[in-house]
């Protein structure tokens, strides 16, 4: 498997979105053994995910965020996609 390269200054997006996650578990009073137990992974996997490491499998973090009730913010990857309308609405032109 080849290793997913993240350029520096987008690495802060992916370590906010771990922190995110890891937050949305303590307030949900879910220790990390239960959470990563619930969502089929290792404990250490999910101590990835915490981190936002890019080498975690994206199926992973959705099983994350199903066991936090939090699947549907899945859906909202790329939703408002602005550039992409923009783009097509200058082909329309």
């Amino acid at each position: 498997m080849k290793k997913q390269i993240v350029l520096p200054r987008y690495k802060d997006t992916l370590a906010q979105m771990g922190e995110q996650i890891k937050l949305a578990r303590k307030r949900r009073k879910l220790t990390a053994v239960q959470v990563a137990e619930r969502a089929d992974i290792a404990r250490s996997t999910l101590s990835l995910i915490e981190k936002g490491d890019p080498s975690v499998a994206m199926g992973a973090y959705f099983n994350v965020l199903r066991v936090l009730g939090l699947q549907d913010d899945f859906l909202k990857l790329a939703a408002d996609d602005t550039f992409g309308r923009k783009l097509q609405d200058l082909d329309l032109l």
